[in-house]
């Protein structure tokens, strides 16, 4: 006798608004609306008998039966569509046009993609380092991973981090900066401002209360890891984020000043809702969330 299952689709639903943290978000994903995702949440719930969710103003949180049940069925899932996805795979090469920005590319990205390989050694990915990702969606690539404040409303975003402006100098220039900001030091320096930063520096200026600060020139760069190479060469303080700091792994380089300066950006993957219907959108759109990207 075969057990009674409870319905795929709901359990589908449940485990992407735990992974989006977002009902919205998980909706958008599904392509159903927020009350058809509702009726699937609430047809789990009455399949287990018990809340999954904790709604509070329009927010959903798990409660500890909830955890419990994602943390079982949850591999389960994953384990079933890895299967299928073997299953149905006729060997044809599958392509996925990918905007990426080239510091998040080398840092992030490649170095996981092997992964990716490995569980679907027939998707293949074509790359578009360029700028200006969101205008091509839909044209020239089917998907992007983009540096913003917020991306268009219109588009399915997946938010990936968040992130801290750091200023990064040389290790000869951060002990001539010293341990405080000082106005009259930091108006000798040149500057080094990424083009998809533009606010990250008014907001480190902001932070270390140092908003009338005019330094001697302003450099603007399309390449992060140009930036991260000017200033271990000693041409400028770069204004960065902490992660690329981190990842860069650079030896030559140093944080300016130990104080803590919130982002206005993320990255954030980003496609047009209804490429989340192409196969190869949606492999990599699990796969980047479940890995963590």
């Amino acid at each position: 006798m075969i057990r009674r299952l409870p319905p795929l689709r709901s359990l589908e639903a449940f485990i992407r608004v735990v992974r989006a943290g977002s009902a919205k978000t998980a909706a958008a994903e599904l392509a159903l609306s927020p009350s058809a995702l509702s009726r699937r949440l609430g047809a789990l719930e009455e399949f287990v008998g018990k809340p999954l969710f904790e709604r509070k103003h329009q927010a959903l949180k798990l409660t500890d039966d909830g955890q419990v049940l994602y943390d079982a069925v949850a591999p389960l899932i994953d384990e079933m569509a890895d299967r299928i996805d073997r299953l149905i795979d006729t060997g044809k090469v599958m392509r996925l046009r990918l905007g990426v920005l080239p510091l998040f590319g080398s840092q992030r990205l490649f170095p996981r993609l092997g992964e990716l390989r490995k569980m679907h050694p027939q998707l293949h990915i074509d790359i578009d380092s360029g700028h200006a990702a969101e205008t091509k969606l839909g044209d020239t690539i089917d998907a992007a991973i983009i540096l913003s404040e917020g991306p268009d409303a219109s588009l399915h975003a997946v938010r990936l981090d968040h992130n801290r402006v750091y200023a990064i100098a040389n290790k000869e220039m951060a002990a001539y900066l010293g341990d405080k900001p000082d106005i009259e030091k930091l108006a000798k320096q040149t500057f080094l401002v990424h083009n998809d930063l533009p606010a990250s520096f008014e907001a480190w200026k902001r932070t270390l209360h140092l908003d009338g600060l005019q330094p001697a020139a302003v450099d603007h760069f399309d390449s992060g890891q140009l930036i991260l190479e000017a200033a271990a060469q000693g041409l400028g303080i770069a204004i960065m984020h902490d992660d690329h700091f981190t990842r860069s792994h650079d030896t030559r380089l140093a944080r300016v000043y130990q104080i803590e300066v919130d982002s206005p950006y993320s990255y954030w993957f980003v496609c047009r809702p209804r490429a989340l219907q192409s196969r190869p959108v949606r492999l990599f759109h699990d796969w980047m969330i479940k890995a963590g990207l």
